[in-house]
């Protein structure tokens, strides 16, 4: 299977990749890291929600009454994919406050490289609402698939999936697994290595977010 353009959103605004770069330095401390994955994370929020619904509300300017439109914040659902998630959530949170947050824990076997879950929490409004899932990285897609499988059990509206990277293993999977779900990445590198890490790429995001090992 090929990658298909048609839900893949690459997200190559300047901005988005200079902080990209600068996220990439082996050098990078962790407060830099973590701070520039807000921003960018706050910026990629922006393509993300383009096509967010609006209504129209009467509201009084300081000339006139006039009919403007508004979004509802709490409609929106945010999957953040513990650990390294937080490190996205924050900053999508900056642009839309009133959404609800859910969180799914998973953990990559090292051994085998699927997913295993051991934490979920979600809202109770999931149905019939959109979802964004946020993970910094795609990478052999086991995850985030796993992830999109327990979601679509509860019965969303839409889903899409927001991460910094992506590597074509990961892409593709998501796409044969869920066509319906619309990726937005920042970058999609070369390939994974033997462990699953994405090449290039930036190192494990949670351990630069968190500053472990």
């Amino acid at each position: 299977m090929t990658i298909t353009r048609d839900t893949l959103h690459i997200v190559d605004h300047p901005l988005v990749q200079h902080k990209l770069t600068l996220m990439r330095t082996k050098t990078a401390s962790t407060n830099s890291f973590r701070r520039l994955l807000n921003e960018v994370s706050t910026l990629m929020a922006y393509e993300v929600t383009r096509d967010m619904p609006v209504h129209m509300v009467e509201i009084e300017t300081p000339m006139e009454t006039m009919q403007a439109p508004m979004i509802d914040g709490k409609k929106l659902v945010l999957v953040s994919i513990l650990r390294a998630g937080g490190g996205i959530l924050d900053g999508v949170l900056n642009v839309v406050p009133g959404a609800r947050v859910g969180h799914i824990g998973l953990y990559r076997d090292p051994a085998t490289l699927q997913a295993v879950e051991y934490y979920f929490k979600m809202p109770s409004e999931v149905a019939e609402r959109d979802v964004i899932m946020v993970d910094p990285m795609l990478a052999t897609g086991n995850s985030i698939v796993a992830a999109v499988n327990r979601i679509k059990a509860l019965g969303p509206r839409s889903i899409k999936f927001m991460c910094l990277l992506a590597a074509p293993e990961g892409v593709k999977l998501l796409q044969k697994e869920h066509p319906d779900v619309h990726i937005y990445t920042a970058a999609v590198d070369r390939q994974l290595d033997d462990q699953g890490y994405i090449l290039p790429g930036l190192g494990d995001a949670g351990d630069r977010i968190f500053g472990t090992k």
